[in-house]
């Protein structure tokens, strides 16, 4: 299968991304998958060591956690706003609305509520900043499979020479999967990753976005070789 991803000439850097907590096996997976989306990592478990890494390296975004010994994610994230107004988004165990209005009084950007997937995570450092203006040069800007080329900085769609018109949401449903290209992705992932906080209770809005996506690339939308559905699990992209 053809599954090519193509940088942009002028990259600068990916975003660099501090992560705080003091869970040491949820920072190494972190890192591992964060780094595979093309972000530039760097870890804390403490308060403390927070502090100095972010001085030292100034990153681009926070993700810290507010549970932690000793100096907890509240002081940190105090600290941090007197340094500078870089985003941060809280990992909590907490759903209340009075701990969310806490953390935005000291002027966090965004909450993640544990557990949460990885791939949601990733979607809301993207997505946080996108709204601050970053630019992640470090990118990629292009991905194609087979006939079927992704531009995400035009935001535009190829099949072949043809360009297809989508919707938002067929976008970010297209952009997920041809990220993960060959690969079958489950479908909370899926509902996750396009709908975020304003996800739908059940699937039927993903099938019904599948089924606009297949006729837009699909030969013949009613006998699937390009979006195939994988039983019991979800979907994937092939070439």
């Amino acid at each position: 299968m053809d599954s090519r991803k193509s940088r942009g000439n002028n990259q600068t850097r990916a975003a660099k991304v501090l992560i705080v907590d003091d869970d040491q096996t949820l920072l190494r997976f972190l890192k591992k998958y964060l780094e595979r989306e093309n972000f530039d990592i760097y870890t804390a478990d403490q308060g403390k060591k927070a502090l100095q890494v972010f001085y030292q390296e100034r990153p681009d975004i926070v993700v810290l956690d507010v549970m932690m010994p000793g100096m907890d994610g509240w002081e940190v994230c105090a600290r941090l706003r007197e340094l500078a107004d870089t985003p941060i988004i809280m990992l909590t165990a907490k759903t209340s609305e009075s701990e969310k209005l806490r953390g935005f009084r000291l002027g966090a950007d965004d909450y993640v509520t544990k557990p949460f997937s990885m791939a949601e995570l990733a979607a809301r450092i993207r997505a946080v900043l996108t709204r601050v203006g970053f630019q992640n040069d470090g990118e990629e800007l292009e991905f194609k499979t087979g006939a079927l080329r992704v531009n995400l900085r035009k935001r535009e769609v190829f099949l072949g020479e043809r360009i297809i018109t989508l919707t938002p949401t067929e976008f970010r449903l297209l952009t997920v999967l041809i990220r993960h290209a060959g690969e079958a992705v489950s479908r909370d992932e899926l509902i996750r990753e396009v709908w975020g906080d304003n996800r739908p209770l059940n699937s039927s809005a993903l099938r019904r976005y599948i089924w606009l996506l297949r006729q837009e690339i699909e030969d013949d939308p009613n006998h699937p070789k390009c979006l195939r559905t994988v039983r019991g699990y979800g979907y994937c992209l092939e070439g």
